[in-house]
């Protein structure tokens, strides 16, 4: 019997080891290798699924959509706009001030072109005889197209004041004694003026302040 026992004992021993001798599948193996069977898993579903159904990815994406219709993205886009209706003002005004100094040059060249020409008390063309104030209103309607009132007092109510600093070529002069005035001519750039000025000297071109100015004008813009 204590034999028996022994073997018995042996027995057991040597089948427990043959058990713990191997390693037994974890619960997680056990689980996908049944899927495998079955057909119901494959590799990477997990990953798939996370990332279409990730909430990190999908609040992501809608502030991404969302970024050209409101937040700071607004306020660049305003700026912008803002920029370029700046600089189309600034491009206009520019063109108008070169349509400005255009006229002006055209108008200066055009009265240029009478020097020389008889002074005739009362006249208003400079080929058969003018006075100040016909040649200033011959030169401005028929070279710039500025309808002006016939004496020289009328004319300086026309237009806008400027100073001498601001003075530009197609500015209109005034002089007189003391503030009344009795003579204008216009203004041609580089301290000088084109008027026609007496008999004997008809229209010619003076320094502009041969006379004390009384007023300056531009009519031209």
């Amino acid at each position: 019997m204590r034999k028996f026992g022994l073997y018995i004992t042996a027995a057991m021993m040597a089948t427990g080891m043959m058990m713990w001798g191997t390693p037994m599948a974890s619960h997680a193996e056990l689980i996908v290798a049944e899927a495998n069977e079955n057909g119901d898993f494959k590799a990477g579903d997990v990953e798939e699924n996370e990332s279409e159904d990730s909430p990190v990815l999908v609040a992501a994406a809608n502030t991404q959509d969302n970024t050209v219709d409101d937040g700071p993205d607004l306020a660049i886009q305003s700026r912008r706009k803002a920029a370029e209706e700046e600089a189309k003002a600034a491009a206009q005004r520019a063109a108008e001030a070169e349509a400005v100094a255009s006229k002006r040059e055209k108008v200066v060249n055009y009265a240029l072109q009478f020097l020389n020409g008889p002074y005739r008390d009362g006249g208003s063309d400079p080929r058969t005889g003018t006075d100040c104030s016909g040649f200033v209103k011959y030169v401005m309607q028929n070279g710039a197209g500025v309808t002006m009132n016939r004496s020289s007092v009328a004319q300086a109510t026309q237009g806008v004041p400027v100073s001498a600093s601001q003075m530009q070529p197609g500015d209109l002069i005034f002089y007189g004694n003391g503030s009344r005035i009795n003579h204008v001519a216009m203004y041609i750039g580089d301290g000088q003026i084109v008027h026609a000025s007496t008999y004997k000297t008809g229209i010619k071109i003076s320094n502009w302040n041969y006379r004390a100015p009384v007023k300056i004008m531009n009519v031209l813009g």
